[in-house]
């Protein structure tokens, strides 16, 4: 169960796409020099080693309309219980005695994924307000460095954050939310420690080099400064369910502590944040929830006057909010199901002074808005595609950046400056690397500035990416993006990773990955299926696929599987699939209700214990997300939810092998979902197919941190695909 959805304006961040490297990179074979093995060996090889945890039974009755169900392993949710840490451990060491014989294997793969990478590398610099900002990793560090230089790049560099020097004797650290002070000279930052996404600000003089801890604790980690250099505000999150709910302001350079309280949103199912927008001018306040949105501004020279609303909240309203001059624009919803852009004077806020800019298309989803002083940038999804829209507010011409690829991702990067003609944007495909462009939106001229440099001998015609349609049970046409090595054949049943999330109208866009490399040069090919509660093909691909219409995601996907087997993509032995959180849930949902259609699956940090989670208002996300999934408060949601939470429906057949992961402190999947949901289908399937269980002791819901111990995790999961399916190296 995710949606972490935190509106951060970062500085200085941004959206780095990490390139690649290593000079000793040790190239494999080509996929068909590959030795395959039998599965059936495998399996009994795993298994005659040792017999897998077998947790213990402690009926537990839940009732609620009249229903009663029994929970057997309900007592695994009290992680104090020494009982639940020792049974976590055991289910890990199972499977590192199963995976014992990849152990060189995932070696391998680590170190060939890792040589890929550039070592040694920096970010395209940007340009603020007399400075050039930057991030960069030096070889054999796991973390950035954060940089800047004065007015030009030939000045001398200055660190202004080097988190490999904070990271000393910490198992995780994650930074997050840098923000500078509008002077320059503080550094704003939030630290998380174990991975529960609570992050405690730090504020870092960057004249005298010293770091503060603050007492601005159980925060989402980002912080706004005010126009006087010495007020942030902040968001506080509630202490059990982790909800962002409360607005906090305090002066940090003073020695008075004390934090003044803001806002509180006291409505269950909303959540908030605090940010600035573009212009500088306003402090902006946002209540959000699945289906509704409000905004309160301030100006951001006067941080003790009052916010205002900008438009009070209403029941489906979505809307968001962009200034520059005199001006604001609107991103709504209203009367328009895939949105339209409004604009309206800053000091007429009121819906009722809305008027159109750009109009409501029932075949274009407007996805996003980035705003200069003589051009709207808008984010559109056409025919199942991003694309990116350039309107001129002078002539009110517009244009769309060309895009030669079928399979692509493409998104505006970071942009900071209002008076200017340049646009920075990023593209990636799945055979591209990721790209990072400056487009000048008058001439139509764009520049390549940088590219993922893959080391090795990495070369992009050797691979061929397509776009495929199935059709589902009710007909509709879902997209599939597919990827493989030319030399593959792609109608001789090769193996085939399938990826799928489908959930908060969260689009999957196909993408390039270094680690990928790895499946598609062992004869693997790899799809994303763009299936319902997604937006891929507009506002209702999403309405679609949620609440009362949720099961539409779990047939999209099973569809997709089926196509690709009927078009011999795959088979039934070769066909995997691979998903986490609420793809997750995906992976739990389709094993159940189709089984035999696969030989393994992947399922990471996943949502699977759907009825019992929302029934629990103390777990992180449930009253909020009640718009997503539903109530099951209310008997009709109840029903539906429990045909389909794959906790509630696990039975006795025979299940494929599966790779379930976790983390200990996740706070948005607990780990007892996917340990519970391991323990009953040890008990109950008839198979004797591997089942591995994997719980990150350190972590939580993303797992580890740095930049190469990620792929760690990695290297598993294609070793746990490649034991699977007979590749021994």
């Amino acid at each position: 169960m995710i949606k972490y959805l935190t509106l951060t304006f970062f500085i200085i961040i941004g959206c780095f796409h990490i390139r690649t490297i290593n000079k000793n990179s040790k190239h494999h074979k080509p996929y068909s020099f590959y030795n395959f093995a039998s599965l059936n060996s495998i399996n009994n090889m795993i298994y005659n080693k040792k017999n897998p945890p077998d947790a213990k039974k402690i009926p537990k009755e839940l009732i609620i309309h009249g229903h009663k169900r029994v929970d057997n392993y309900y007592w695994l949710n009290d992680k104090e219980n020494p009982e639940v840490i020792k049974y976590l451990k055991e289910e890990n060491k199972y499977t590192g005695e199963a995976l014992k014989d990849t152990k060189l294997l995932q070696k391998k793969l680590y170190n060939e994924i890792t040589s890929r990478i550039k070592h040694d590398d920096m970010s395209v610099p940007y340009q603020k307000k007399g400075y050039y900002y930057y991030t960069r990793f030096e070889a054999n560090k796991e973390y950035p460095i954060y940089c800047r230089k004065k007015e030009t790049l030939e000045n001398q560099e200055e660190i202004m954050l080097d988190v490999n020097e904070l990271v000393k004797e910490h198992s995780y650290y994650d930074v997050m939310g840098l923000s500078l002070s509008p002077d320059k000279k503080l550094l704003a930052f939030g630290v998380d420690e174990i991975g529960r996404r609570n992050y405690t600000i730090y504020v870092k003089n960057l004249d005298k080099k010293i770091i503060i801890k603050t007492d601005i604790t159980n925060t989402t980690g980002t912080a706004t400064w005010a126009n006087d250099n010495k007020t942030i505000f902040y968001v506080k999150k509630n202490e059990i369910t982790l909800r962002p709910f409360q607005i906090y302001k305090t002066e940090v350079i003073s020695n008075d502590k004390n934090q003044v309280l803001v806002y509180e949103e006291k409505d269950e199912i909303y959540s908030t944040f605090v940010y600035k927008t573009k212009s500088d001018k306003y402090i902006v306040i946002s209540s959000h929830s699945t289906l509704s949105d409000e905004y309160q501004i301030l100006d951001a020279n006067n941080p003790e006057s009052m916010f205002r609303i900008f438009h009070p909240r209403e029941k489906n309203l979505e809307y968001s909010i962009s200034h520059i001059g005199d001006k604001f624009y609107i991103k709504t919803n209203y009367e328009a199901e895939n949105f339209r852009i409004m604009e309206t004077s800053e000091k007429t806020t009121n819906k009722k002074y809305w008027t159109e800019v750009i109009p409501h298309r029932s075949d274009v989803l407007i996805e996003s808005i980035d705003v200069f002083n003589n051009f709207l940038v808008i984010g559109e999804r056409v025919n199942a595609q991003q694309k990116l829209r350039i309107m001129n507010l002078k002539d009110s011409s517009d244009h769309y950046i060309r895009i030669d690829e079928e399979a692509y991702s493409i998104y505006t990067s970071i942009n900071p400056e209002l008076d200017t003609d340049i646009l920075r944007f990023g593209f990636n495909s799945l055979t591209t690397p990721s790209s990072i462009f400056d487009y000048n939106m008058i001439s139509k001229e764009k520049v390549l500035l940088k590219q993922q440099e893959i080391i090795g001998d990495f070369n992009p015609k050797n691979y061929r990416s397509k776009r495929l349609f199935a059709i589902a049970e009710d007909g509709e046409e879902i997209p599939i993006s597919l990827v493989y090595h030319k030399n593959v054949n792609p109608q001789n049943k090769n193996p085939l990773l399938l990826y799928g999330y489908g959930s908060y109208g969260y689009t999957i866009d196909p993408h390039f990955s270094v680690a990928r490399l790895s499946l598609l040069d062992r004869g693997f090919i790899y799809a994303i299926a763009h299936i319902r509660g997604g937006e891929i093909k507009g506002r209702r691909w999403y309405e679609d696929g949620k609440m009362l219409q949720k099961k539409n995601t779990f047939s999209d996907f099973i569809a997709c599987a089926k196509f690709l087997i009927n078009e011999h993509y795959t088979s039934n032995e070769k066909l995997y699939a691979i998903g986490g959180s609420a793809g997750g849930l995906l992976m739990g949902a389709v094993v159940n209700m189709a089984p035999e259609l696969f030989n393994g699956i992947v399922a990471s940090v996943p949502f699977v214990d759907v009825v019992t989670t929302m029934l629990d208002e103390n777990i992180p996300l449930t009253t909020g997300e009640y718009d997503e999934w539903g109530n099951p408060n209310i008997k009709e949601y109840y029903d539906y939810m429990l045909s389909y939470s794959p906790y509630d429906n696990v039975e006795a057949k025979n299940y494929p092998s599966m790779l379930v992961t976790t983390g200990l402190y996740d706070s948005q999947v607990q780990y007892w979902e996917p340990a519970k949901w391991v323990a009953k289908l040890r008990d109950m399937k008839t198979d004797d197919h591997i089942l591995l269980l994997y719980t990150d002791m350190e972590s939580g819901h993303s797992g580890t941190t740095g930049r190469f111990k990620i792929y760690k995790d990695t290297a598993i999961e294609y070793a746990f695909l490649f034991m699977l399916e007979g590749i021994k190296e």
